[in-house]
């Protein structure tokens, strides 16, 4: 088989050109993109992402982007919306409008509808005093020198800035929101980033299935209760039920080694103390760090009275496919 050899010079600088196009909008930043952060952060409606051709599959991202950080948005194709989709756009919706020329018919006959709506315009295009820019609320400027196309024609510069300028809208917005980590586990409860964003109180053992033993219990019903649960360690609780100590498998090897009559002892003579436990509402990968961090296979969870709610084993981490 013949391997044609590719010039790699011209991968370098369309790379080059396109990392240029980004930089270039960093000193263009103003009070323009302050203002179009805030009409989406007051909207009460929708954005509503809208392009044609190449800048349309950008507005696709755009628009799934704003979704999953908390600001409600969809796609409408420019072409399909003068076909009876219009009926979509509401007075209180946010439309944004991608066009590098500013010109594109298709999107200049949203226009009459959007104002006669009174639903908010932004712009963005590589000209702000087009037809498109000038009939915006807000227009932000995302032109670039040169596309990375050798010809100067296919959208590649051009459309890549325009994403980046639609992730800074995106990251900068969801600051303004206050949105956490807690409402993105929310809104992506599927892979594998759901999962690692899971809390322990969806993984730990609990009720029957936690191993619990009290102070005063001899050591073979101990390890009984580990057998059969199967965590390789059980807690170890008070009178109270409060949290005294943990016994794990590790304990048994080394006690044994010292105390042959380990099996005629009780639980509070042979269990660690004072263990690390963890909140309930902690991120799965939260706990998993700390078990990595002290070489520990699981952890309680208690609650501020150390009252044993469950266990957490590094299986459970792993079987979601998690990492």
């Amino acid at each position: 088989m013949t391997t044609t050899t590719i010039d790699l010079s011209l991968a370098r600088r369309v790379l080059q050109t396109e990392a240029q196009a980004i930089l270039a909008l960093m000193d263009r930043l103003d009070h323009r993109f302050g203002e179009a952060v805030q009409l989406l952060h007051d909207c009460r409606g929708r954005a509503i992402v809208t392009g044609m051709g190449k800048s349309g599959i950008i507005c696709r991202k755009i628009a799934a982007t704003l979704s999953s950080t908390g600001t409600p948005a969809f796609f409408l194709h420019p072409a399909e919306a003068v076909h009876g989709d219009l009926g979509v756009i509401r007075s209180d919706d946010v439309v944004i409008a991608l066009s590098y020329s500013g010109e594109t018919d298709e999107l200049l006959r949203l226009l009459e509808t959007i104002k006669r709506l009174g639903a908010r315009l932004i712009a963005i295009t590589g000209s702000p005093d087009s037809t498109l820019g000038q009939a915006a609320d807000v227009a932000l400027d995302c032109r670039v020198s040169e596309e990375a196309c050798p010809l100067n024609l296919v959208p590649t510069a051009s459309t890549t800035a325009a994403l980046a300028l639609g992730d800074a809208i995106a990251m900068t917005l969801l600051v303004q929101r206050g949105f956490r980590q807690e409402d993105f586990v929310d809104l992506h409860p599927g892979g594998k980033l759901g999962k690692r964003l899971l809390r322990v109180e969806h993984l730990m053992h609990k009720g029957s299935a936690t191993p619990i033993v009290q102070t005063t219990m001899p050591m073979s019903e101990v390890v009984y209760e580990m057998s059969r649960k199967g965590l390789g360690m059980t807690c170890v609780v008070d009178e109270g039920q409060h949290l005294a100590g943990i016994i794990t498998d590790g304990d048994l090897r080394r006690h044994m080694s010292v105390h042959p009559e380990i099996m005629t002892m009780a639980a509070g003579d042979v269990m660690t103390r004072n263990p690390v436990t963890i909140g309930r509402s902690m991120l799965a990968v939260e706990a998993l760090g700390i078990m990595e961090q002290r070489k520990i296979t699981s952890l309680v969870v208690a609650d501020q009275n150390r009252l044993v709610e469950g266990v957490l084993h590094l299986h459970d981490l792993w079987r979601t496919q998690m990492f």
